[in-house]
């Protein structure tokens, strides 16, 4: 089956399971989600657009997503560093970060949001910052590192951040 086939076919199960749980409500005459904001329906409909790789090799085009950088939507292309690479790296130290709601090798709730791209002190190694909401905020999406950073200051923050072991070596490939 052809990965075009694959992404309609996954397309379409997404809409059948958002109808049949009740997620979508009728506004209007138009379709809104009765659950999450906005941004949360958009991102999702559009990750769930986003054709399959036609390769199941995650270091090249299987390895693309979509993320932010300073309010820009961006593709990049990330892979994991070994364990031993990963500490090496953090070790030395002089990493980018990448921001996530979950382990950048699984789906994401929300587009990652880095903190920087070629000639703003790029470097292609990354370290995974988990992005954690705590009670009584509403998840949302970011779209710059600012906004992740505020929203993990002050004396009631919206976000913490963990700090993960883990360390990609990303490129950023396009905009949008």
């Amino acid at each position: 089956m052809g990965s075009g086939v694959q992404a309609r076919l996954g397309f379409f199960a997404l809409i059948v399971v958002a109808a049949l749980s009740g997620a979508c409500s009728t506004e209007n005459g138009s379709m809104t989600p009765a659950t999450a904001p906005q941004e949360i329906a958009a991102a999702t409909l559009v990750a769930a657009k986003t054709p399959a790789p036609s390769s199941g090799n995650e270091k090249g085009a299987g390895g693309e997503m979509p993320a932010f950088y300073d309010g820009q939507r961006i593709t990049i292309n990330s892979v994991e560093l070994p364990k031993d690479a990963s500490e090496a790296a953090i070790e030395k130290g002089s990493l980018n970060q990448i921001y996530a709601t979950n382990d950048l090798d699984d789906p994401q709730d929300f587009f990652p949001v880095i903190d920087a791209i070629q000639g703003d002190e790029f470097n292609p190694l990354w370290r995974q910052n988990l992005v954690v909401f705590n009670a009584g905020f509403t998840p949302h999406q970011f779209t710059s590192d600012e906004e992740v950073l505020d929203a993990a200051s002050g004396s009631n923050p919206e976000v913490h951040l963990i700090a993960t072991d883990e360390v990609y070596r990303c490129s950023v490939v396009g905009k949008k």
